[in-house]
């Protein structure tokens, strides 16, 4: 019987594919960084702004106190005559409320602070969320070489992974 080889010479090396594909790979590397500095952010972001409640609550409660204590005052003025207890009563009343003013002052100083913080937090995070998503746009039209074999993708790719990137720079600068 007679032997039949066939014989495949065709190496077909692809080194534009090798190059794509390793691409492909830093930039899901990438991404997996932005999304990891993303979600971080959020939930730095989430935790700031459950501090401020907490500071604008403890402001509230200060300022109840204060106006609980004017309260006490226009009573205590409103009886015909004032005993000497009312009168020391007054006296402790006024010292409290310079106490209570100067701690709501420092609670709504310290809250707004919190506030800003957040909200600059929140800047940052929506920032990572922005580059987060041009480099999974830059991943997706990069695989798409091994699909159609257009030079394109990888450059559309690699274009929106590199505006992806910096976007997400610029949130880790802020």
């Amino acid at each position: 019987m007679a032997e039949l080889e066939i014989h495949h010479d065709i190496e077909h090396h692809d080194n534009l594919g090798k190059t794509v594909g390793v691409l492909a790979s830093l930039v899901a590397v990438l991404l997996a960084v932005v999304t990891i500095m993303s979600h971080r952010a959020h939930t730095e972001a989430v935790l700031l702004k459950a501090d401020t409640n907490d500071k604008w609550s403890y402001y509230q409660s200060k300022r109840i106190k204060f106006h609980n204590l004017e309260l006490g005052e226009d009573i205590m003025r409103a009886l015909p005559s004032r005993t000497e207890a009312a009168e020391k009563s007054l006296a402790r009343y006024a010292e409290e409320k310079k106490r209570y003013a100067s701690e709501s002052k420092k609670a709504e100083e310290d809250a707004k602070e919190t506030g800003r913080e957040s909200a600059g937090i929140e800047t940052r995070a929506l920032r990572y969320d922005f580059g987060e998503g041009l480099l999974e746009i830059g991943l997706v039209l990069t695989s798409l070489y091994f699909i159609s074999r257009s030079k394109l993708f990888p450059v559309l790719g690699l274009t929106a992974a590199v505006l992806g990137a910096a976007v997400a720079v610029s949130g880790f600068l802020m």
